[in-house]
């Protein structure tokens, strides 16, 4: 009787402690995972994007404040990231349809790796972006991929969108920049 209260007592300890150490691990987990709370980090809607300047594969530079006048999408995304990989396809569609009425521009954030094979794949005709130095990417605090901003032709944010798109939301955003 002693050895079964005695393991009862053990046991509801064990129970207790693990009970306290997964509150205490919720309680430390960041809540930014989520697509509304990420959608809050970065720089806000209605505000100037910032500028920033960045080498494309071919080499040349681009600088976000010099398309001023002109309505760009710009999406973060990695060669790793299957989510990215989905919208590419989309992406490539609507850089076709939409022609010299939107720039888009897409800052890779693992430059390393090889982001021209990745092109080649997706026969991707659109400007793609190297951040090679990570700047961009913390300028924009993009803490998930993929994460497109649209930008009206005046420079400011008219909507920012984090996860896979498809062509007929890429559209839907894009119709809006003036």
């Amino acid at each position: 009787m002693v050895k079964k209260v005695i393991a009862a007592v053990l046991l509801i300890s064990l129970l207790t402690v693990a009970i306290v150490q997964a509150v205490n691990k919720k309680a430390e987990k960041p809540e930014t995972a989520s697509p509304t709370a990420a959608a809050q980090n970065g720089p806000a809607i209605g505000a100037k994007a910032p500028d920033f300047e960045l080498k494309t594969l071919a080499g040349e530079t681009v600088k976000l404040s010099d398309l001023k006048g002109k309505k760009v999408m710009l999406n973060f995304w990695a060669t790793w990231c299957p989510p990215c990989k989905a919208e590419m396809p989309d992406m490539e569609q609507l850089h076709k349809e939409a022609g010299d009425d939107i720039t888009i521009l897409a800052v890779n954030i693992d430059p390393q790796l090889d982001v021209q094979g990745f092109v080649n794949e997706y026969k991707i005709t659109f400007p793609i972006l190297l951040d090679s130095e990570d700047a961009v990417n913390e300028k924009y605090q993009v803490l998930s991929i993929p994460s497109t901003y649209f930008i009206d032709s005046k420079g400011v944010i008219q909507n920012k969108f984090v996860g896979s798109m498809k062509l007929e939301e890429m559209k839907e955003f894009t119709s809006k920049l003036k």
